[in-house]
């Protein structure tokens, strides 16, 4: 135990400069998020950007990639926060529809297998299902957390206990270590968005007026 925790701490404090700032801006990403706050977007643009040339390092690629899509997605989520609501407002938080789960388990079965595909036969990839399973659940969570969807949370949690031994065994443990970190913030952003949607409800209902029988 105590040689695991040695090993630990000489590679992350042999970890690349660029990986540390990567890991920082990736934790104030996901507490922004927590918080609805349409900072987390810059933010996550900055830190995906970084994480596209650590995950080139590591030959993970599939997640490489995913850091790409999540600048896009991340320019879109902007937009839709700030306009995505009723009447070009404010989006506000709300539930998965039962025809978007389809669609998304769906994506995340072809994605799995044909990209999976892809990277065991064209690039030497180490983990390439494994690596296309946790780029589609992020695919499908990121997606949901732009129509700020309450459970977009739940994927997030999923596939950080996933991506927290994955890293580990890439001696990514400084980005390893903000998974673990991005496990704790996943439960309390669930927990801050349904307290959002349930004050929101309760706003509705007080507006509405009182019919009079």
């Amino acid at each position: 135990m105590l040689q695991s925790l040695y090993d630990f701490w000489v590679a992350a404090a042999g970890s690349t400069p660029l990986e540390w700032v990567a890991v920082l801006t990736g934790i104030a990403c996901v507490w922004l998020a927590a918080r609805e706050s349409l900072w987390n977007f810059p933010v996550a643009i900055v830190s995906c950007g970084l994480y596209v040339v650590v995950y080139h390092g590591a030959r993970l690629y599939a997640d490489r990639n995913l850091q790409v899509l999540f600048i896009l997605m991340s320019l879109y989520g902007w937009y839709q926060w700030l306009y995505g609501g009723a009447r070009n407002t404010e989006l506000k938080v709300s539930r998965t529809r039962r025809l978007e789960w389809g669609l998304l388990l769906l994506g995340v079965l072809l994605f799995t297998l044909g990209f999976g595909y892809y990277l065991q036969h064209y690039t030497d990839d180490s983990l390439p299902h494994l690596d296309s399973l946790t780029t589609a659940i992020s695919l499908a969570a990121q997606y949901l957390m732009m129509r700020k969807r309450l459970e977009n949370w739940w994927l997030w949690i999923l596939v950080d206990a996933l991506y927290v031994p994955i890293l580990w065994h890439k001696e990514l443990y400084p980005t390893s270590g903000l998974y673990a970190v991005y496990l704790v913030l996943a439960t309390y952003g669930y927990l801050e968005w349904r307290r959002a949607e349930a004050k929101a409800k309760a706003d509705q209902i007080a507006a509405e007026p009182l019919t009079v029988l």
